[in-house]
């Protein structure tokens, strides 16, 4: 079963979209801060994790690179969630290890279709 995190300090947020990958067959997890995404990680890293732009307690940027830097057997695909786009910032969290962006709010279609694009990562 994949496993996802959801890192967003948004209730409503988690709840939706755990509704969604829970429907298709996820396992979820939810940390409403980075502190707790670390944590999470640490302990077994999720194959996809999504990443609010603007989290309570640190930097959004910087809880991607620290969680690309953990040692794992395997290495997640990111995705940087945002309500706006602003291309720099997309950018510099690509720079440090997101594989892609979505909007929020999440619409079912778009959420899942963004996750397909990952599959290939994770054939065994």
């Amino acid at each position: 079963m994949r496993r996802c995190l959801i890192v967003d300090d948004s209730q409503v947020i988690r709840k939706v979209a755990r509704r969604i990958l829970s429907d298709e067959g996820f396992l979820v997890g939810e940390a409403a801060s980075g502190a707790e995404a670390l944590e999470i990680c640490q302990e077994e890293m999720p194959e996809i994790i999504l990443v609010d732009s603007l989290l309570p307690d640190v930097d959004s940027i910087d809880i991607i690179a620290r969680i690309v830097s953990i040692e794992a057997e395997i290495a997640p695909a990111i995705l940087y969630s945002t309500h706006q786009i602003q291309l720099s910032q997309i950018m510099k969290a690509k720079r440090a290890g997101a594989k892609g962006h979505i909007l929020k709010p999440f619409v079912r279609q778009q959420l899942l279709e963004q996750l397909r694009a990952f599959e290939d990562l994770f054939q065994k």
